[in-house]
């Protein structure tokens, strides 16, 4: 029988069955599509021979005046600058507590620090400096002396735990001295509901004890990032704002603070959920803040406050400025802002609001622009040339002046499967090479992103995977998109922390650079990846569909492209609802020379999936030229 041509429509189709979504692609990882045709995604390379301490929550990439590049980072615990190969910290540090002692059991590497009402908690991060040892601990001061050490346990208000890197010799009751930097903290890893041991050890009023779970949402340390010409804007949700100023001497030994010089924040509301820089005004704008600056018990999760213009620490509204406050209505809490050309879009849990400058005498004007389109979290918005993208608890929009809802032809798929009380962990990534907004997000039963879903605003297609990233930025600044990959089983080597237990590893990626993925240690890991196609029978208006069973004699290959090998793997079912079986002869390797493939394929029904498993090998995909006939009724 004479060789037919299979031409597949791009994109991934996971709204029908494997049956039902004819002459689609149904499945894949790590694939994208260009110009209607599959293919495997770009690799990529660890930027850095260390990996990071935590969970990175926000990337901002910026100059400064002499054209120096950074990123600034922001994770769970720290606030770190990734500048030229190297990172630094620049995490800002609370009031230090003075006067503090220390004691040492014998044979034990843990040791008791007391201060009274230190106001540290679990997890929390210290510097240790001016230290003196009592004596007999088999300790020297330079094994504390300006060293960062995790907090392991906090028995009382007055006491807390660290852990050494060796036993002490000796068992030496609270004497010596030191003093006690504790880092600002960020918050937990991961979101969860309900407070408990693991996420928190104490509720208020009850030291020590865990909290009744509840249908409260503890949402994850994230960060807001922006930047103020060369300083950047950094605010923990649901705290404070600090500056770090690239153009100061020596900038990168230098920590960021409410006191930078020029650029202090101490007027700053001291409790918001997000802030920004206005695109063309300057202004500093606090989100679902306080409403008495300096007062966090009032912070009001709709309530909006800005600085004057050029005055990042200036917020009291006078005759002869432009600060000012505004609060909104549709919703319960902001979630979200961002940049969007001349305006700035503002999501609340249920509804869509535009900020403009108007000028004197309101500053900004807000018009709600939708409603019933409430953002699921911080980060899971994109603009684009002035439209958004964004991902909402349940399903997908699009504002381009006007609110839509934006079809998905893998909504059932992704949202079957995703963790929706999680959603502040949800990041939108843009790739605008390759015109793709892409949702990184956790399935059920994974405590941090696993799984993606793209859409190609390009193509209008719509494709999903596996390898989950935690925070994502542009090729900007950069020439390639920055990412951040968690494993939280593993320990980071940055910041160095003393006595580190259970904060995770961050690796820093460089993307779209070569065919696989380059380590820390400069080993290589392949980037596996497949497409599938939908499941097709012989049909026509004289045989019906699915009527006859269909013999598959050979197949052409035809790849656009081509690195290394592919495999071509056919699997065949006698019904749509009975698990498909492999065929004899599967998988077939595919190389740039081959010319056919003999196949010994029956079934009346069979799909096709293409993939790569080692190191070295790319694809594009282009028809699929298939010798089928029918082969009987059973």
């Amino acid at each position: 029988m004479a060789l037919i041509d299979f031409k597949f429509k791009p994109g991934i189709d996971k709204q029908n069955t494997s049956v039902g979504a004819e002459n689609s692609w149904v499945d894949s990882d790590n694939v994208r599509f260009r110009y209607g045709l599959p293919e495997k995604v770009g690799g990529w390379s660890s930027l850095i021979t260390d990996t990071i301490v935590g969970v990175s929550r926000a990337q901002h990439a910026f100059v400064d005046l002499d054209g120096n590049r950074y990123v600034a980072i922001g994770t769970d615990k720290f606030l770190l600058i990734y500048f030229e190969g190297q990172l630094h910290d620049i995490t800002p540090l609370k009031t230090t507590l003075t006067s503090a002692t220390i004691a040492t059991t014998n044979g034990s590497p843990t040791c008791t620090i007391t201060k009274s009402t230190h106001g540290l908690a679990i997890g929390d991060i210290v510097q240790l400096d001016s230290v003196t040892l009592p004596g007999g601990t088999g300790f020297s001061n330079s094994d504390f002396e300006d060293k960062n050490f995790q907090v392991i346990t906090v028995p009382t208000t007055g006491t807390f735990t660290i852990t050494q890197s060796s036993n002490a010799g000796a068992t030496v009751s609270t004497g010596g001295s030191l003093s006690i930097k504790p880092f600002e903290p960020v918050g937990p890893r991961a979101q969860s509901y309900g407070y408990g041991w693991g996420i928190d050890t104490w509720s208020t009023g009850n030291w020590g004890e865990a909290a009744t779970a509840s249908s409260v949402s503890l949402e994850p340390g994230l960060w807001s990032l922006s930047n103020f010409g060369e300083v950047l804007i950094a605010t923990v949700a649901n705290g404070r704002t600090f500056t770090w100023n690239a153009g100061a001497g020596s900038p990168l030994t230098t920590r960021a603070s409410t006191t930078t010089s020029n650029f202090q924040t101490g007027s700053n509301p001291t409790a918001s959920r997000v802030t920004l820089i206005s695109p063309t005004t300057r202004h500093l704008i606090h989100l679902g803040t306080e409403t008495t600056i300096g007062t966090s018990s009032t912070q009001d999760d709709m309530f909006i406050r800005f600085s004057d213009r050029e005055a990042i620490n200036t917020y009291t509204p006078t005759a002869i400025n432009t600060a000012g406050s505004q609060r909104l209505q549709d919703g319960t809490k902001i979630l979200a802002a961002t940049k969007a050309k001349e305006n700035i879009l503002i999501w609340t849990d249920n509804s869509l609001y535009t900020m403009k400058f108007v000028g004197a005498p309101f500053t900004f004007g807000f018009e709600q622009v939708g409603t019933n389109c409430g953002i699921i979290g911080k980060n899971a918005a994109i603009e684009i040339d002035g439209a958004a993208f964004w991902m909402s608890p349940k399903g997908f929009f699009l504002f381009d002046g006007t609110v839509k809802s934006l079809p998905c032809s893998v909504e059932d798929f992704v949202y079957d499967n995703f963790d929706t009380t999680k959603g502040q962990q949800v990041y939108a990534g843009l790739n605008n090479l390759y015109t793709e907004v892409i949702w990184y997000y956790p399935s059920s039963g994974s405590d941090y992103n696993d799984k993606y879903v793209v859409y190609n605003y390009g193509e209008n297609t719509w494709y999903t995977g596996t390898e989950a990233r935690t925070s994502w930025i542009d090729a900007t600044v950069y020439q390639n998109p920055f990412a951040t990959k968690y494993n939280s089983s593993a320990s980071g080597t940055f910041p160095v922390i003393v006595g580190e237990s259970g904060l995770g590893q961050t690796t820093y990626f460089e993307h779209e650079v070569g065919t696989d993925q380059v380590n820390p240690n400069g080993t290589t890991t392949t980037v596996t990846s497949f497409i599938q196609s939908f499941d097709f029978d012989i049909s026509n208006q004289q045989m019906g569909e699915g009527e006859f069973f269909l013999a598959v004699r050979r197949f052409i290959p035809d790849f656009k492209n081509l690195q290394g090998n592919a495999k071509v793997t056919m699997a065949v079912k006698r019904f749509p609802q009975q698990s498909q079986t492999t065929t004899s002869l599967s998988p077939f390797t595919i190389t740039s020379s081959t010319n056919k493939k003999d196949t010994r394929a029956r079934g009346r029904y069979v799909n096709i999936k293409i993939e790569n498993d080692a190191t070295s090998e790319s694809w594009r995909f282009g028809t699929f030229k298939i010798d089928i006939q029918p082969d009987g009724r059973r």
